[in-house]
């Protein structure tokens, strides 16, 4: 005969208490504090006083709640050199003494950086509230009248290394922080790098095999910046921008860029587009500003006016100058002197050199005497005298960069 229960059968009772977050969480700051509290017992306790029975006393009192790290003067001359010498975590100080005051350590103590958070908690038999508002106003941290009481001293010293091991922590914490963004921010640097380098070569597989030109261009560029005393950001900043002043060649169609032979008037116009192409991507600014540009030759500071990164900014302005010339002949924008910004001045000269050295569909690649030879006769006209005397200054070094990354 079958029987049916029409009641509910009761869910089974826990075996085990279950606790909510908020008491989970509770218990983990009972379990963290209580390690802190193990944590500070290590510490290192000074107690200065010139009476030997109360250091005796105050020692006793700690140690019978587990401190075991103490140290203790009865001079007080030269006691803020031993305080800093030992690094303490807490000072136990007394006021009135023979020679130096407790109050005398203490405003000494406020001129030493590396002792302004470590706490002063004085102990004075005097009950004069001026001398304990003194001391308070030069930094103690609390004040403990004599005949100490040992649950009151314990339990100010606890509270006192505690909120000492919280600065420590969060110092420590700081640190770890800082670090850790200081790592990513290398990545970060290091990735920019890369995506620069790769951007740069994929323009210059187009027309040359290796893509090995950029980065000499690169190279020689800071070589060259270097010699020229710019500063050290910019040097390694121009190694990076330089290798995209070919960018623009992205834009000009194959049979134009991979000609062997002498292009036409219509196709050198093509050609020069390069430079514009090349800032364009780097700088996509309005064409309103271009022609604003156009019209006011003697602001390259100008050129171009929206980037927000400075590698791109100077990647932007070599893409667009690196083909001007010193005596204003040159292309796009016919800039003259130090109208052209410094790094395309610098591009300039480094590219010139490495293409009269390598080989080329059209041509065998010059030695050293003769692509010197050839610059040095456009001294003043194509070239900067000044940028273009930096760079035959460092040819050696030139040399072993063209060497090391030679394109065979």
């Amino acid at each position: 005969m079958d029987i049916q229960l029409n009641t509910p059968v009761p869910a089974a009772v826990p075996t085990a208490p279950v606790f909510t977050s908020k008491a989970q969480g509770l218990l983990s700051l009972e379990t963290t504090r209580a390690a802190a509290i193990e944590r500070i017992k290590q510490s290192k306790i000074m107690i200065i006083d010139d009476e030997q029975l109360v250091i005796k006393v105050v020692r006793r009192f700690l140690q019978s709640e587990g401190y075991e790290n103490f140290v203790t003067l009865t001079q007080s001359s030269g006691a803020v050199e031993r305080i800093e010498q030992e690094q303490p975590d807490v000072v136990l100080l007394d006021v009135m003494m023979p020679e130096i005051s407790g109050l005398d350590i203490l405003r000494e103590r406020q001129r030493v950086p590396s002792l302004q958070l470590t706490p002063f908690i004085i102990l004075s038999g005097s009950q004069d509230l001026e001398v304990k508002q003194e001391a308070l106003e030069h930094g103690a941290t609390d004040f403990l009248g004599k005949p100490v009481e040992k649950i009151e001293l314990t339990l100010r010293v606890k509270n006192s290394l505690l909120l000492k091991q919280q600065y420590k922590d969060l110092e420590t914490h700081a640190h770890e922080l800082e670090q850790e963004v200081q790592e990513r921010t290398r990545q970060l640097e290091r990735s920019r790098e890369q995506i620069l380098q790769c951007l740069a070569r994929a323009a210059e597989y187009r027309d040359n095999e290796t893509g090995r030109h950029v980065v000499r261009v690169g190279k020689y560029a800071r070589v060259v910046a270097e010699r020229l005393g710019l500063p050290k950001e910019f040097c390694g900043q121009i190694e990076l921008a330089a290798q995209l002043h070919d960018l623009g060649k992205i834009g000009i169609p194959d049979a134009i860029l991979l000609n062997p032979g002498k292009l036409t008037e219509e196709e050198f116009a093509v050609m020069k587009r390069h430079c514009e192409i090349g800032r364009e991507i780097l700088d996509p600014f309005a064409a309103d500003e271009m022609e604003a540009l156009r019209q006011n030759k003697s602001d390259p500071a100008r050129l171009p006016s929206n980037i927000r990164s400075p590698l791109l900014v100077l990647a932007a302005k070599i893409a667009q100058t690196h083909h001007e010339k010193w005596d204003g002949t040159g292309y796009p924008l016919g800039l003259k002197g130090e109208q052209i910004p410094i790094e395309g001045r610098i591009t300039s000269v480094s590219d010139v050199y490495d293409a009269l050295c390598s080989v080329r569909p059209y041509k065998e690649g010059f030695s050293v005497e003769q692509a010197l030879r050839i610059m040095l006769a456009e001294r003043g006209t194509r070239f900067d005298p000044k940028v273009l005397d930096a760079f035959v200054d460092q040819i050696p070094r030139i040399e072993k960069i063209r060497k090391a990354y030679s394109d065979s």
